[in-house]
């Protein structure tokens, strides 16, 4: 996979930089890795675990990255990803319905299976940069993350980006849960 800086649509809704992100979430939040191999390797068990997937309505500012119309139907699902039975990181991931029969049909079928195997193995998936930010309980992916959480904090740090596979982007967003911390923390990249 190619990590490109140009963007075709910059995220101007998210931060360039994890600004007061805390030095021992920093290296998780900042990794342009896959994050389910990285947890996988942390691990003895490893799984995800599926919420929701299918035509949903998304937030706003993943409709302007992704060209859909507001009001638009978009592809969406939501996981979470289990290390050892404790949840670590909720995923969102939103595509335009139109990209589901092209460039983006293996989405359909992923099941329990991470995303993150497919993006990071398929050699003409580009990657644009990571966006940041801290997200309080009043945000839907907060609150959807937290579900899981008998005691959640006040704010649960997430990271996005933009995925394209023939000019067709899919934005992908996770929500890193407490129990992330408890993982070896990845080497400095």
């Amino acid at each position: 996979m190619t990590t490109c800086m140009s963007d075709h649509a910059p995220d101007k809704f998210w931060r360039g930089a994890a600004l007061g992100c805390g030095a021992d979430l920093a290296p998780w939040l900042r990794d342009p890795g896959s994050l389910t191999q990285r947890i996988q390797q942390r691990c003895t068990n490893f799984a995800v675990r599926g919420v929701r997937s299918g035509l949903a309505r998304i937030a706003l500012d993943e409709t302007a990255l992704l060209s859909v119309a507001p009001r638009q139907l978009a592809w969406s699902r939501e996981v979470f990803l289990y290390a050892d039975d404790q949840p670590m990181v909720f995923a969102h991931s939103a595509l335009a319905r139109e990209h589901l029969r092209g460039a983006w049909s293996a989405v359909r079928t992923l099941g329990s299976n991470p995303l993150g195997a497919l993006l990071f193995a398929h050699p003409l998936v580009e990657r644009k940069p990571l966006h940041y930010q801290a997200l309080r309980n009043t945000h839907r992916l907060y609150q959807r993350a937290a579900s899981v959480l008998s005691d959640p904090p006040h704010r649960l740090w997430a990271r996005r980006s933009l995925f394209y596979l023939h000019d067709a982007p899919l934005l992908v967003t996770e929500v890193f849960l407490p129990g992330i911390l408890l993982l070896k923390i990845p080497a400095r990249v």
